[in-house]
């Protein structure tokens, strides 16, 4: 087998950055806010992903101090929406530069829900919905304490919403749901389907051995 190696600090040498491709496929956190003056917040970020079981905890890296962040920073509190292939292009056209007193449910011809904790609106037609309260927000760096232009936000998830239509045998129907993913390079996406499912348990060890 022959390899294409690189230093990091010497540049890939390739067409693209190939570390978005080589890690994923990521989800998509379609996270819901709301600003100090009440305007709704929607923006998708690809640097998420749950972090913890218990306590449940989730978490998304802004690149930038976008909207989303300064909102659960004064609040406390945001919502993370299922992002499915049914509403991509609303997913994605939530990802534009909005001005913060756009609201993107508006924009994207969105229905909002209540949420039960938080005074967040949701996506109504998301077919599931984690509500969630901030547990940090940190700026990113690197080696030698370099700070990234990318703020953390982990939040401890307080409620959940399912769409009972996904729901059999008490369990969540992820292939039904067709969540989507980003992976590759700009514009590349992937959506779950039953097609690539398959199933595989942990060894059992015999430690009396």
């Amino acid at each position: 087998m022959n390899w294409h190696s690189y230093r990091s600090s010497e540049g890939h040498g390739l067409r693209h950055n190939p570390l978005k491709a080589i890690i994923g496929p990521r989800p998509i956190g379609w996270i819901s806010t709301l600003s100090d003056s009440g305007v709704a917040n929607l923006a998708p970020y690809s640097f998420f992903n749950m972090i913890n079981d218990r306590p449940p905890l989730v978490m998304f890296s802004s690149t930038g101090y976008k909207d989303s962040v300064t909102n659960i920073a004064a609040r406390g509190e945001f919502a993370c929406n299922l992002a499915t292939r049914p509403l991509a292009e609303q997913v994605n056209l939530t990802s534009g530069a909005f001005e913060p007193d756009v609201d993107e449910f508006e924009r994207a011809g969105l229905a909002k829900a209540d949420c039960m904790e938080i005074d967040v609106p949701r996506v109504a037609d998301a077919p599931a919905c984690l509500e969630c309260r901030m547990v940090s927000i940190q700026q990113l760096k690197g080696l030698n304490d370099v700070k990234a232009d990318s703020w953390m936000v982990i939040g401890e998830i307080v409620a959940v919403h399912l769409a009972e239509e996904y729901l059999a045998d008490g369990l969540f129907q992820t292939d039904r749901a067709e969540p989507i993913l980003r992976a590759g390079y700009a514009g590349d996406y992937w959506a779950i389907g039953s097609e690539g499912k398959f199933t595989m348990y942990r060894p059992k060890v015999d430690e009396s051995r």
